[in-house]
């Protein structure tokens, strides 16, 4: 890393003290025990016949435990006598491509080896409706072709919209599931009106397709898991809603009123949408995020 010293800067520097900020930290010992139990409890209740098929959702994200979390789905659909598949629903990502997407999981670890179960990769879709707005609801027809869909994401604050459901199971239905095609019509809504859109179409979805309930993770400000839930189909919509304040609650924040230069050691899409969590900075690529109550930054460098 380059040192700047006095004599390049030409001033005088001020003092620096290092300083270390602590979070509240709530988190699961076992993640993995935690989904099987709730899963096959939501799996007896669905009393589903022996050999059913169960598409399960996973996106592109780096969840910390979505690994472990996606073993135990789906050992807790083969102990069930159900035939469980992987679906990428992750929109556009991976290039918009099936074989792009089956490597994103790939490099997220989740293999059929790792799993135990296929993953079926395909941009095919079908539209199942139009909603009240007009909106076209493309949907995955891997997911469509199975007895029951089961999606698996983290519920967070988004990097672009702030709405009732932001990042999270609805936003998967509505846009993961879609597929490149049914991902890029979406978007042209454009972010101003994802508040609406996202819970517009999910809702349509939950209640024309046979969801039979959605895993949800919430993580601390250290990336760790602090809760895991297996919401019902029918509290998906009003849940999430009630996850995604929490998920606020336990988000990372820097703890000053003023910076007048923030050093950002690493970016990527990897830790945000937008490269850097305009949650956390205040900034997007359109300007000033509204309504960030966080601290004043003069300049950003990165």
């Amino acid at each position: 890393m380059p040192i700047l010293t006095q004599e390049a800067a030409g001033r005088a520097l001020p003092r620096l003290l290092p300083v270390t900020q602590s979070f509240p930290r709530p988190r699961l010992d076992d993640p993995r025990a935690a989904t099987q139990r709730m899963v096959s409890d939501r799996l007896a209740e669905l009393n589903a016949r022996s050999g059913a098929r169960v598409a399960i959702g996973v996106g592109s994200r780096g969840i910390r435990d979505i690994v472990p979390v996606v073993q135990a789905t789906v050992t807790a659909c083969r102990d069930a006598g159900l035939a469980p598949c992987i679906v990428p629903a992750m929109g556009s990502h991976g290039g918009g491509t099936a074989e792009g997407q089956r490597s994103v999981l790939e490099h997220l670890g989740i293999t059929e080896e790792a799993v135990g179960a296929p993953i079926v990769s395909s941009q095919d879709v079908t539209t199942i409706g139009v909603t009240e707005s007009g909106i076209p609801v493309s949907f995955d027809r891997t997911a469509l072709d199975a007895d029951f869909i089961v999606p698996i994401n983290r519920v967070k604050p988004h990097t672009d919209f702030a709405g009732t459901h932001e990042s999270g199971l609805c936003k998967m239905l509505a846009i993961g599931f879609a597929n490149h095609a049914g991902c890029s019509r979406i978007h042209q809504e454009g972010f101003a009106r994802f508040h609406v859109v996202i819970p517009e179409v999910a809702g349509l979805i939950l209640r024309t397709l046979p969801v039979a309930f959605g895993v949800a993770i919430v993580e601390n400000a250290y990336d760790e898991t602090c809760l895991i839930e297996a919401i019902p189909r029918a509290a998906i919509l009003t849940r999430e809603a009630e996850l995604l304040q929490i998920a606020y609650a336990n988000m990372a924040r820097l703890y000053f009123d003023h910076i007048d230069v923030l050093v950002v050691e690493e970016i990527g899409k990897n830790i945000s949408g937008a490269g850097m969590d305009p949650n956390i900075i205040g900034r997007t690529a359109g300007g000033l995020l509204p309504g960030f109550d966080g601290p004043a930054i003069r300049r950003i460098v990165v």
